[in-house]
């Protein structure tokens, strides 16, 4: 596995990747409606492409195919993260996170997590704020305020 930065062209694969792997990775935690919701309709690909470039985006490789993508701000704040389905549990999104946290001088690292994501972050340090309800397409769907704080001294 190989990890590299995001270039433009790399968008439409990653938007693919990211509907494919909500439709299916999180379907045993979320209804019908609320993967539809979530992951049912275009991808708006100019705007993600904006946010991709705005942020420190990392693309995971397996033999030149794309296997998962991460992103974080300048502030600590990890937007998106996604592991192909086939290659859940491989250490995918662990080395995307700790290239993310290792990369960006914040003092503490915060994400919204989806239920199935939470016992990720969970094992990775990241303690829950709170619980929150948020609409896509006006059906409600919960996720996970979560915060890793810095460890004073070193990069994680």
């Amino acid at each position: 596995m190989e990890l590299r930065r995001y270039t433009p062209g790399d968008c439409p694969a990653m938007a693919a990747l990211f509907q494919e792997t909500v439709r299916t990775v999180n379907a045993a935690d979320y209804a019908p409606e609320q993967l539809t919701a979530w992951a049912g309709g275009e991808v708006d690909l100019p705007a993600w492409d904006r946010s991709f470039r705005a942020h420190l985006t990392l693309l995971a490789e397996e033999a030149g195919e794309l296997i998962g993508f991460a992103d974080m701000d300048a502030s600590g704040y990890l937007d998106r993260l996604y592991v192909r389905r086939d290659h859940l549990r491989q250490g995918v999104a662990t080395a995307l996170c700790d290239a993310l946290e290792a990369a960006v001088d914040a003092p503490r690292f915060v994400t919204h997590a989806s239920i199935t994501a939470r016992p990720f972050f969970a094992h990775r340090g990241y303690r829950l704020l709170r619980e929150q309800q948020v609409q896509r397409r006006g059906v409600t769907l919960t996720n996970f305020v979560m915060e890793k704080r810095r460890q004073s001294g070193k990069s994680n």
